[in-house]
């Protein structure tokens, strides 16, 4: 049965290609939004929390200060809404998920750049 998902999964699931990003990363990812008969982009930036999943059924959390409100929100990696994913930085984390962040303010909730 696993295997006949998967074979479903290469055949038939459109692949995207996006910059690879983890934990710890700063990405703006645009995507459109549709409202009655008008279409307009919209992106979202802010750290990623985690990337969960295999294949298709890949996603990701990311997590963004919206005034003193954190706004977290989960995306299928291959969403056909999804236009194009940017890195902005780079994070130092040493977790896969670093769901601590989300008790973190001030100076605290800083994370480190990875260079190179």
């Amino acid at each position: 049965m696993n295997s006949l998902v998967k074979f479903v999964q290469d055949e038939f699931v459109e692949k995207k290609e996006y910059p690879k990003f983890g934990a710890g990363d700063t990405i703006t990812v645009y995507y459109e939004i549709r409202e009655g008969e008008k279409k307009r982009t919209q992106f979202f930036k802010g750290v990623v929390l985690q990337r969960k999943g295999t294949g298709s059924s890949e996603t990701f959390t990311i997590r963004k200060m919206s005034g003193t409100i954190g706004v977290e929100r989960i995306f299928p990696i291959n969403l056909p809404a999804l236009q194009k994913i940017e890195v902005n930085k780079k994070g130092k984390v040493r977790r896969a998920r670093i769901f601590y962040f989300r008790g973190l303010t001030g100076k605290k909730a800083r994370i480190k750049e990875r260079r190179g």
